[in-house]
């Protein structure tokens, strides 16, 4: 199969927003999504976080440079602001090449948000 241009969802939670642990949960869900889908660095397109209204102690993408990836196009944003929606909650939409199909692709849901999205390929 040919390369093609696909994305990777996931998502994760805080149970404070505070930057160490925006930090330390950003990092376990990229590195989480990365290694399950066998993405190398190479293969990163973009990167774009969303956060809840809740979450504004640091920028997702700030965590994400401590991992390396400096050099990949990071940007956040705000979710908008839903009643009932997951509270303190981040997250991530990662565009990458790959030779994989749609259906290989491991979506990754951590901490709070693990129910987010069950009709996605976990």
């Amino acid at each position: 199969m040919d390369r093609a241009v696909r994305a990777l969802r996931g998502a994760t939670t805080v149970d404070v927003d505070d930057p160490a642990q925006v930090t330390e949960r950003t990092c376990q869900l990229l590195v989480t999504l990365l290694e399950r889908n066998g993405v190398d660095h190479e293969d990163l397109i973009s990167i774009l976080f969303t956060t809840t209204p809740d979450v504004s102690s640091m920028f997702p993408a700030t965590a994400a440079r401590t991992l390396g990836l400096g050099d990949v196009p990071l940007l956040c944003a705000r979710e908008i602001d839903v009643p009932g929606a997951t509270p303190r909650c981040i997250r991530v939409l990662v565009h990458l090449t790959t030779d994989r199909s749609r259906a290989e692709l491991h979506h990754v849901y951590l901490e709070g948000a693990r129910g987010l999205r069950d009709d996605l390929p976990g």
